[in-house]
């Protein structure tokens, strides 16, 4: 007689890789039509079929309609249903306690990459074709011309770095709008010996809701994940998760895509810092958020939320600020009720309507005010609002010199033109 198999109580997934689920898969389904139903069913009761290959129960081997969650990216037609799922993450957590790890979910394009068409090139780009590296050893290289897919990628610099030092906290996954072709390329730059990500690599033909991006196909607690990604919207369910980083435009057909004006990275024949980029800011980021989570060495981290640990992060950046607003605000509005201001308490500064001798900053929009001038003469910051909005997307405090009216004046000065 064949044994008879079960996910819900054999799957190797407890490991946190979808390559050991989908080699357990290929084994057993190997016998899948041999499985005796009545053997199953005496055995254990009536089954809960808990998952389905195809349209056969994993557990008895029956045939079932199409429900449960499509887990395509670990194996072909594999799906489960709710209650597999939540025991599958829930047996997870004690891997991660002794690995001391936790789960990351990464962007590819203008996160990790920025992609383009060959033929959305810019004569000014054109020099690209002589610094492409080779795809036979991509390991050293971070620009890759792809003619089979008609494209070009550039790492963002620091990646390597990021993705080897992250590996040491996290299980990771790959997470893109992209189809699945071009994700598991991408794959293939960006982890050529597949130790960081393995399977799992998510493209927008796996996800369950389109144009929107979901934590309902990661087998991980969402209490214990992180998300980098460029697009906030692209998480409306997940906003606590996600960490927001500044988008990576290499290429010129990058800032036509989101309108922006200016010259691309390629066309300045420049690059972001290696050690001071947003990868390398958000890495910092991530270990923080790691060290508080695992503070504790021997506590139970099933209670643990590491949504909290990210929102302890963030309150570091504006401590020890005291912020007044001066007109930036509706009139009639309720200053405390603006997101402005939300965000700066987020970010750990004091906000207040009046100002006194503990006040830090203005921000204003107008030298003009009362209260910019009283900040001018008693040689506090005057700065706009873009300072705390740099602050929220860059994690960290900006210098109050490149955000002053003055130079705001400058910048809307160039828009006109």
């Amino acid at each position: 007689m064949a044994s008879q198999m079960s996910v819900a109580s054999d799957s190797p997934v407890h490991s946190s890789s979808s390559d050991d689920l989908a080699a357990f898969l290929d084994d057993e389904l190997e016998t899948v039509e041999e499985v005796e139903i009545e053997e199953a069913s005496s055995s254990k009761g009536e089954c809960d079929h808990p998952g389905s290959f195809g349209n056969m129960c994993f557990v008895c081997g029956k045939k079932l309609e199409e429900t449960g969650v499509s887990f395509r990216y670990i194996h072909k037609e594999m799906r489960l249903n709710q209650d597999e799922i939540s025991r599958l993450r829930d047996s997870d957590m004690g891997f991660l306690q002794r690995q001391r790890k936790l789960y990351l979910v990464l962007d590819l394009d203008h996160t990790l990459l920025n992609s383009t068409i060959l033929r959305d090139l810019k004569p000014e780009e054109e020099y690209l074709y002589s610094h492409t590296h080779s795809l036979q050893d991509v390991s050293g290289g971070s620009l890759f011309k792809m003619e089979f897919m008609h494209m070009m990628t550039k790492l963002r610099p620091f990646v390597h770095s990021f993705l080897k030092e992250a590996s040491e906290m996290f299980v990771m996954y790959i997470y893109t709008m992209g189809d699945r072709p071009y994700a598991r390329q991408m794959a293939k730059l960006l982890d050529p010996k597949g130790e960081y990500f393995g399977d799992r690599i998510i493209s927008r033909d796996d996800g369950t809701v389109r144009h929107q991006k979901s934590l309902d196909v990661v087998l991980g607690q969402e209490s214990a994940v992180l998300i980098l990604d460029d697009t906030e919207n692209a998480w409306p369910n997940h906003k606590d998760n996600l960490i927001v980083i500044e988008r990576y435009h290499f290429f010129a057909s990058s800032c036509r895509q989101f309108d922006h004006k200016y010259k691309s990275l390629s066309e300045l024949k420049s690059d972001e810092s290696e050690p001071d980029g947003a990868l390398a800011t958000v890495l910092k980021v991530l270990k923080q958020a790691h060290a508080l989570f695992f503070e504790n060495v021997d506590e139970d981290i099933s209670n643990k939320d590491v949504r909290l640990m990210l929102k302890q992060v963030r309150k570091e950046i504006l401590k020890g600020c005291k912020v007044v607003f001066s007109r930036v605000f509706p009139t009639k509005a309720k200053p405390e009720d603006h997101p402005l201001w939300k965000m700066a308490e987020d970010l750990g500064a004091t906000c207040a309507t009046e100002v006194d001798a503990s006040v830090t900053h203005v921000v204003a929009m107008e030298m003009g005010t009362e209260k910019a001038r009283w900040a001018v003469r008693e040689k506090k910051f005057v700065v706009h609002r873009g300072w705390i909005d740099a602050a929220n997307y860059l994690w960290k405090k900006q210098p109050e010199e490149n955000f002053s009216l003055e130079q705001l004046k400058k910048q809307q000065g160039t828009e006109e033109e």
